[in-house]
């Protein structure tokens, strides 16, 4: 078995998310001339779940920013308070990342 190598991450998740959705609208629009009545309650049940899958995603997406300005800004305000950690940090990083590249 194929083991997944990639981490996904919120933003890849919402990009695949809103491929989804945009896929169930065009769905939605070629099936908008068929008949009957199951089909049309089965239409607007997927439209109502679209809505609201929509506006759950807008509120991640809103999360996800907030979140993402917050941990620069608390990154930012440490390394500007602690300069010289944060370099000893880095290289401390620097040095594993090289160690584990040198291993392959």
């Amino acid at each position: 078995m194929k083991e997944i190598s990639e981490e996904v991450t919120s933003e890849q998740l919402i990009a695949d998310f809103k491929v989804v959705v945009s896929d169930a609208e065009a769905l939605l629009k070629a099936t908008a001339n068929q008949g009957g009545e199951k089909l049309a309650e089965t239409r607007a049940r997927v439209e109502e779940s679209l809505r609201r899958a929509k506006a759950r995603l807008a509120e991640a997406q809103e999360a996800l920013v907030l979140k993402t300005k917050a941990a620069a800004k608390a990154t930012d305000e440490y390394v500007h308070e602690n300069p010289w950690q944060a370099v000893g940090v880095a290289a401390g990083i620097g040095l594993l990342v090289g160690w584990l590249m040198g291993r392959r």
